[in-house]
């Protein structure tokens, strides 16, 4: 039996919080205007941001109409940090980011589907001062905001908060307000550290205009295997843009993704079905150092972002550089992704393999060299060198390995 979309979303792990009784109330029933926002805090999204990207894709294949807010006014702000008040970009900046997020946005949550894009620098910038305070901030207490998590924590930090900070939620709620009078909207979502942003744009609704509008946040996703926020590496994120991360990085960072993450991350970053997904599960773990199910998430997400040809050329450099250790027949564009991602050595035709391995890096001397080649862990273009002193006679690029991680592009001159 098809599922409800309310059952599809909870069961795939996007449910978090919902103001509703039952999330079938929200979303089961007659078709919403669901707005999510972005400050454009960068000139791409990451890898942090896709989870909300993709349950907007779910609700607009659903037939639910999205509104992507990209925030040119909160973003000259900034939405608080826990612990430090954010640098403050200039509106240029602002401006060039918004259009970069923007054509991300629109290309990877519209698709074929009609999606509509506005700006909060529409409203906010000709908000008067006074006006704003006499129809928005009256709604609100300081004893509501101080009690909001991200406030609270800077309240009680030796850093404290701006007023600039401190007046985000009013400004988020003023958003919600303007697109429910406008488009009707009536659905925000966003990440669980967004809740009380989004509850106060409810509270809002309801004071000014007497309507009963909702809120869903999905999960702070972390790494099981690290605790750590996803997406994120000691400050690295993994960025949507491919001049920023590029797809054959974008690609591994999925294909190298623990254990203990992989089936929750393909309920959430992928469109594959339930039903599939649990056949990808069974198979992998019938051998789980294949890797199956990393490499079909790999695949899944490296295409939504990059597309079918380009994760094709990806998921063949990958195979020559980490599974059958061949550069024979790539295309050049597929060398370059190879070359960029691993070790590259230059050596002379008619050098032995001996002074290669050394000249790789695989070997700290030929003696090591020679007992590389003895134990058999030593391959050229996946065929077994099993002669120290083979020399190399063609120009040309061959991969050179060691083993099964060590491996160097090897270039004859």
């Amino acid at each position: 039996m098809k599922k409800t979309l309310s059952e599809e979303l909870t069961t795939r792990g996007f449910v978090n919080q919902c103001t509703a009784e039952s999330l079938a109330e929200v979303l089961d029933g007659p078709k919403r205007t669901v707005y999510h926002g972005i400050d454009p805090s960068a000139d791409s999204a990451h890898a942090g941001n896709m989870v909300l990207w993709i349950l907007l894709r779910h609700l607009v294949l659903a037939g639910h109409k999205v509104i992507f807010l990209v925030g040119g006014g909160t973003g000259m702000i900034g939405d608080p940090k826990p612990d430090a008040e954010r640098t403050l970009q200039t509106p240029e900046q602002v401006e060039s980011n918004v259009a970069k997020i923007k054509a991300q946005a629109e290309r990877l949550i519209g698709g074929d589907r009609d999606i509509t894009f506005v700006n909060n620098a529409d409203w906010l910038l000709k908000a008067g001062l006074i006006e704003f305070l006499r129809d928005i901030g009256k709604h609100f207490t300081v004893n509501e905001l101080v009690k909001k998590e991200a406030i609270a924590r800077r309240m009680d930090g030796d850093v404290g908060i701006s007023y600039t900070e401190f007046a985000y939620p009013l400004l988020q709620a003023f958003d919600y307000l303007t697109l429910h009078k406008e488009y009707g909207c009536d659905l925000q979502v966003g990440g669980s550290d967004q809740w009380g942003n989004i509850v106060s744009g409810v509270d809002l609704i309801r004071r000014k205009e007497q309507h009963t509008t909702y809120a869903l946040t999905v999960p702070l996703i972390v790494d099981k295997a690290t605790g750590k926020k996803f997406g994120k590496s000691e400050g690295n994120a993994v960025w949507l843009d491919a001049e920023k991360t590029s797809p054959f990085a974008f690609y591994q960072f999925w294909r190298n993704v623990a254990d203990e993450n992989v089936e929750d991350y393909l309920k959430l970053f992928t469109f594959i079905s339930l039903d599939e997904i649990e056949n990808i599960v069974r198979q992998w773990q019938q051998d789980p150092g294949a890797r199956y199910a990393q490499k079909r998430l790999a695949e899944a997400v490296t295409t939504f972002v990059h597309g079918e040809q380009m994760t094709s050329a990806v998921v063949r450099a990958s195979e020559a550089l980490f599974g059958k250790g061949k550069v024979a027949g790539l295309t050049n564009d597929e060398l370059a992704m190879v070359q960029e991602s691993a070790p590259s050595a230059q050596v002379a035709a008619g050098d032995m393999v001996v002074d290669v391995l050394v000249a790789s890096g695989l070997a700290s001397s030929k003696r090591e060299a020679r007992t590389f080649i003895e134990s058999g862990a030593v391959e050229i273009e996946s065929e077994k060198v099993t002669d120290p002193e083979q020399a190399i006679s063609a120009a040309g690029v061959f991969l050179l390995k060691r083993g099964k991680k060590q491996v160097c592009v090897v270039e004859v001159r």
